[in-house]
């Protein structure tokens, strides 16, 4: 792989790469459970530091219990921290959840809103959350970058930043915006299963033909 690439070259292998991945995974969704916005909302802040496995062994009864940002706004705290004390980090992420929810309420009528510039404005809401937001609900473009997408972004030569934001920007030039969404949920998917962290399994790579494999330094499983 050239140590520069244009634009066009870029776009041309991440083109190349999108394909490969998409025949691999063409479910590109999150495994979090949810119904509604504020569910995806919430399972997304819960995620942090978490499985998503083991997030939906805790939000089906959070969601029971409170299922809306209402009823989480006026929740009791210590109880919420009771339900969701398995995800870990239990009172920051109660913290954040009722603290958006109070937002959400205050601010937009209950109503999770549509557009990055509002989304990030509510507690706990990064930017990796906004775009799960907006692409699993909104139906818009939204690239999610989050460990395994960073990880993988670099190893594949598509970006040299490390800061989420720079990558999410870098990806989107040589994406198309209908596959932000898809193309970030491949990646998290390859990232779990192949391309690890410690030792990516090359040998079975569907991509690997067209990966630069920068910064892989360990000798793939075999």
């Amino acid at each position: 792989m050239a140590a520069r690439e244009s634009i066009a070259d870029l776009k041309k292998r991440a083109r190349i790469v999108s394909r490969a991945l998409a025949k691999l995974y063409p479910e590109a969704r999150i495994t979090l459970g949810f119904e509604t916005p504020w569910q995806c909302l919430a399972a997304t802040i819960l995620s942090a530091q978490s499985t998503d496995a083991g997030v939906n062994r805790v939000t089906p009864g959070l969601f029971r219990e409170y299922p809306d940002p209402r009823a989480m706004a006026a929740a009791d705290r210590r109880h919420v921290e009771e339900l969701i004390f398995k995800t870990g980090f239990f009172r920051q992420k109660t913290r954040s959840l009722m603290a958006a929810a109070q937002k959400i309420v205050e601010d937009y009528g209950g109503e999770v809103p549509a557009e990055m510039e509002e989304l990030v404005k509510i507690p706990g809401v990064g930017r990796k959350t906004a775009n799960v937001i907006l692409g699993h609900i909104y139906g818009k473009p939204g690239f999610v970058v989050d460990t395994h997408v960073r990880r993988l972004t670099y190893r594949l030569g598509f970006t040299k930043q490390t800061d989420p934001a720079k990558i999410e920007i870098d990806m989107q030039k040589i994406l198309p915006a209908d596959d932000w969404t898809p193309f970030s949920m491949r990646l998290i998917l390859h990232g779990r299963q192949v391309c690890i962290a410690r030792k990516p399994d090359c040998e079975v790579c569907a991509v690997a033909g067209d990966c630069p494999k920068i910064g892989v330094r360990t000798a793939p499983r075999g």
